[in-house]
């Protein structure tokens, strides 16, 4: 048993956000987010979708622009954290969040939300570096781009938030469909019990309809009654 086995019994009942943050450095503690992006999804496909530019308050570093191409003049009058990392917050809710080497990502949103005495990420997270290694081992190399390279996920912008967010939920469901594949009869239990609970509900749906018509009969019954003329 894997650790992310648990996606496939949970995938239709879930909500997921893929999302990925540009920084000015790799240091959570001393270093800033400047951009943060994601999409929203479910087992249906992509629901909404989550950009923003961060002003850091403090000038770009070379080496960090030269990596994710931005510059302090895309910065200037962007949002600070104080108001884009409670946006983010209120986007992602309770939703399973996925990114590539989670660790990363997730201590640069705990950093800002420390700054901000706000708490802590609570959310279960799928990291997709993990998940692959989990679902393909023996790969050479398990880099975000390399990972697309080798499954034809198309990277428009890497090292941008929005696209490798994308790139990231792309792979998310590439990895999930291996695990189908790897463990079919979890996948026939999830089945068994999606069917039963479909059929609970339409049993459930039949006894509230003959509830209803045997209320409506009812009613009419009592029409009747109370509109014959009672002799005196």
């Amino acid at each position: 048993m894997g650790q992310y086995d648990w996606v496939v019994s949970e995938l239709n009942t879930l909500s997921f956000t893929a999302f990925d943050t540009e920084t000015t450095g790799l240091d959570p503690v001393s270093q800033r987010i400047v951009e943060i992006g994601g999409i929203r999804f479910d087992s249906k496909g992509p629901r909404s979708r989550f950009n923003t530019l961060i002003n850091p308050g403090t000038p770009m570093p070379a080496e960090a622009s030269r990596i994710n191409g931005i510059t302090d003049a895309m910065l200037t009058g962007k949002p600070e954290a104080a108001i884009a990392i409670p946006d983010f917050l209120r986007f992602i809710g309770d939703s399973v969040l996925i990114a590539h080497n989670a660790p990363f990502d997730i201590n640069f949103v705990n950093g800002e939300l420390g700054r901000l005495r706000l708490p802590r990420l609570t959310n279960k997270v799928v990291d997709t570096r993990l998940f692959a290694k989990e679902v393909f081992p023996g790969l050479p190399k398990y880099a975000l781009q390399d990972l697309a390279v080798r499954f034809g996920i198309q990277a428009l912008e890497a090292h941008r938030a929005e696209d490798d967010a994308r790139v990231c939920m792309e792979l998310f469901l590439v990895c999930v469909q291996r695990l189908k594949e790897l463990i079919p009869g979890l996948v026939a239990e999830v089945n068994a019990i999606e069917k039963n609970a479909q059929a609970d509900e339409e049993k459930n749906n039949s006894i509230r309809t003959e509830a209803t018509v045997s209320e409506d009969l009812f009613d009419d019954l009592e029409e009747d009654l109370f509109d014959e003329e009672i002799p005196i």
